[in-house]
């Protein structure tokens, strides 16, 4: 492909900068996506005006990241990262350049980023710019760090964690000296944040090919921030992704997955592969109700789900309405022979067509009822409306306000 079709926006300001004597490309992922024929999801654009430049021919400019040579130009409701050349000076922290330099040259911008693949510039004048080889790597299914690879994870080694979600997104293989850099150097992931870790994890968890995440394993990365996995994946290292990628792209059953293929390998109860989950995920920054959705998963993981109608709501009642139904799902993409799922789903409509009460929230009686029935504030309380549940849990009839008024 030598022609790409750039946004409006994107042409605009590229043609402004044009212009004015300066040069300017779309970069980076968007020029990759295109020529993959895939929809970019973010349009970034390099020159060689400065900051101060980029921003004299825009009525709206955002100094997004002005130390490093970044506006954010708005159009309208949209925002357009535009970034100066510029040479990175060094990584002492393992993630971030401590300085950077302009240049005016496009090559030595391309020089300083991941792989080949994202190292082309585009613009309607020029085509296609590729000094590095991503067209021909993108043609071989390649991912190849531009120069050194040692040297660009040396830098950043969250490029070791983008190298594998590449894979898995576009369904790549690693060329073999950017690997043996990256298994060299995979020790750095020290360096990176919780939050960066997750995310790129997440990404390739939700990928088309989630089982290149075993790529994290051969790499030595894996251990660094989820051991557990780890240890199921040395012990099962063909099956343990490959169970995952015949899940829905759901995040929730994805990820509790992992979590239950870990309580199987472990030979974990429920309960502890609960209190795994909520460890880890709260290390990895995950938020709340990703959290807790996997701990409940896990509780549950090994619970039978009954066809009867009657040990159903008691189930329910421990599991709530609105989870259940994602309980069922997560359970029957197992297969598991012994449960009759279609005939749980019918019981579960059937309790939700009817409306039976499996809550004391549901319940027609309430604790201010009670007081008003002559019952003084406390634990007693409580425990009087747990056990209205639990005859209304076996008889759905008696969910009315003078009948329970008439039990207690």
């Amino acid at each position: 492909m030598d022609r790409i079709i750039l946004p409006k926006d994107v042409e605009s300001i590229i043609s402004r900068l044009e212009e004015k004597g300066y040069q300017a490309y779309a970069v980076g992922g968007c020029v990759r996506d295109s020529v993959l024929s895939r929809q970019p999801k973010d349009w970034d654009i390099t020159t060689d005006a400065r900051p101060e430049e980029v921003k004299a021919l825009f009525l709206r400019c955002v100094d997004t990241g002005i130390r490093h040579g970044t506006v954010t130009v708005m159009l309208g409701k949209n925002g357009y990262e535009v970034t100066t050349f510029r040479i990175d000076g060094n990584y002492s922290d393992g993630r971030h350049p401590d300085s950077v330099r302009f240049t005016p040259k496009l090559s030595e911008d391309l020089l300083r980023r991941d792989f080949t693949i994202n190292a082309m510039a585009y613009s309607s004048r020029t085509g296609i710019v590729d000094l590095y080889g991503g067209i021909p790597d993108l043609k071989r299914k390649l991912i190849r760090a531009v120069g050194n690879p040692e040297e660009r994870f040396t830098e950043d080694a969250l490029r070791i964690l983008r190298m594998v979600r590449f894979c898995a997104q576009l369904d790549f293989r690693v060329e073999d000296r950017t690997f043996e850099a990256a298994k060299k150097l995979s020790g750095n992931l020290t360096k990176v944040s919780a939050e960066r870790i997750r995310e790129e994890f997440m990404k390739t968890l939700m990928s088309k090919k989630p089982e290149r995440l075993v790529l994290l394993e051969e790499i030595g990365a894996l251990a660094l921030f989820f051991p557990e996995l780890s240890e199921a994946v040395q012990k099962a290292p063909d099956n343990v992704f490959r169970s995952v990628s015949d899940f829905p792209e759901d995040a929730f059953l994805r990820l509790s997955e992992l979590f239950d293929i870990i309580r199987r390998e472990k030979g974990l109860l429920p309960q502890e592969a609960a209190v795994l989950a909520d460890r880890r995920l709260r290390e990895l920054k995950f938020d709340n109700h990703t959290r807790e959705t996997a701990v409940f998963l896990m509780r549950f993981s090994d619970e039978k789900l009954p066809t009867d109608r009657e040990a159903l709501r008691f189930l329910v009642s421990r599991t709530g309405k609105e989870k259940f139904p994602l309980l069922l799902s997560f359970r029957e993409l197992h297969e598991d022979p012994g449960t009759d799922f279609a005939a749980v789903g019918r019981a579960f409509d059937e309790i939700l067509k009817r409306n039976e009460c499996t809550s004391v929230a549901e319940l027609e009686i309430t604790g201010s009822d009670l007081i008003r029935a002559g019952m003084k504030p406390g634990k007693a309380l409580g425990e009087t409306l747990e056990r209205l549940l639990k005859k209304v849990l076996r008889d759905p009839s008696l969910n009315e306000k003078e009948t329970l008024l008439k039990l207690v």
